[in-house]
Parts: structure tokens; sequence; C-alpha cells
């Protein structure tokens, strides 16, 4: 038995890491993406959570992530999202895709889903996604944003701050800080999703590339939000 129960640890292991580095399926990306325009909707839907006009007039970027935590005996960090961001004639990008995948080992059991909605008020914090690793609440601070009730006017304090974190699971005050949340750029998924050979960079912030109908929905959605 002693002798068994490290080989499983190595199999799930491998098993594991190999299901995370699978080449990415397009059919599979579109489903992300609409995932994280549902995610969105959910958010707004609720007047718990839902984004007040006076951060959509301050949103330079959106970043929409859909984390999940899970473990039987292995742990499983993962997830995927979404970044779009403004541009100066006031359309929104093309979302391109990120993830954040992990593995450890350990006696656990358990699962939890996170799904959440970062917006940045700058032009400057979107381009740290350019990194390998962008750590949020490290790299950037993050806090918690305020609800419409907390939001009433443009010059509210809290309004100014970089990222503005709106979740379903958080459980926030507004102004509260947010515990750091890692995302990395993820190149090889945009690639298949928009068959071209761009990355992050020019994906965002060219034309060069036209959206497909895929995604045109949360584009449109996301421009009636902020126009």
């Amino acid at each position: 038995m002693k002798k068994i129960l490290p080989l499983l640890f190595l199999a799930l292991s491998a098993a594991t890491v190999v299901n995370l580095q699978a080449a990415p399926k397009r059919d599979d990306l579109i489903t992300d993406v609409d995932s994280c325009w549902a995610v969105l909707q959910d958010i707004m839907r609720s007047p718990g959570t839902a984004i007040p006009p006076q951060v959509w007039r301050r949103a330079r970027a959106i970043l929409i992530t859909n984390q999940f935590k899970g473990a039987i005996i292995i742990g499983v960090n993962g997830g995927y999202g979404v970044v779009m961001v403004k541009k100066p004639d006031g359309r929104w990008s093309l979302p391109v895709l990120v993830s954040d995948n992990g593995v450890s080992l350990g006696l656990q059991l358990g699962g939890k889903s996170i799904e959440t909605v970062f917006i940045m008020t700058d032009d400057q914090t979107p381009r740290l996604l350019f990194k390998d690793r962008f750590n949020i609440g490290v790299d950037a601070k993050a806090i918690a944003g305020p609800l419409a009730a907390e939001a009433e006017q443009d010059n509210h304090p809290i309004l100014s701050h970089p990222v503005l974190v709106y979740s379903k699971s958080a459980g926030l005050y507004a102004g509260a800080t947010f515990k750091a949340a890692e995302v990395s750029r993820n190149d090889e998924a945009n690639f298949v999703l928009y068959n071209t050979s761009y990355e992050m960079p020019e994906l965002l912030y060219s034309d060069w590339v036209q959206p497909p109908n895929d995604v045109r929905g949360l584009m449109n959605y996301l421009q009636q939000l902020s126009p």
C-alpha cells in the first residue's frame, strides 16, 4: 500500500497536467467566451452585485474570470477568462482569452466556483496582462467596487482606484481589499479562437483582426453597458 500511494499521486498528477496542457478546441473556447458573457449578465442582473453607471463611465478595461478550485487528494486550481479594453474612440476590443491553472498535492476534498468581474479605470493596468503572469492584488492593487447606492456621484473616492472588483462569492464591502488572484495570457488559445498569429497586445489594441460572429454578443452587450 505504501508503494501504491505514491504511484497513485504521480499518475493522477500527470493526468491532470496533461489535461491542463491539452491543445484547445475552438468550440470549447467559444463556450468559454459565452460563459464569461453569462457571468457579466448574471452580475448585472442582481441588485447586490450590479456595477453602477458611474463605474462604467470610468472603465478603461474589463477582465471577466470564471475560476474553480477543486480537489480529491490532488488540488486543482484553474479557470479561464477574457480581457477587453476600451479604445480611444469608445469602442470595446475583441475579448482576449486568459487562463489560470495550477496543481498541488495533499489530502484535499471539495470544490468551489468563483465568478468575478474586474473593472480597470486606467490605461496602464491592463497592459500588465502582457506579462506571463499577472497577479491582481500584487501587481495591481484591487478593492471591492461600490454598488449603485454607494456611488451616487462621479467623485466618489473609490471610483478613482485602478481595479474595482465585483464577484458573486467575494462577500466584500465597498473599498475592502481584494485578495490576490493570478491570471496568465493564453496566446495559444487566442491563435485558435481568431485563426491568427497575433498575440494579446495586437488583439486588444489594433483593428487587424475582425471580430467573428461568435464573440459579437459579448462585445455588443459591453458596448451597451459602457458606450
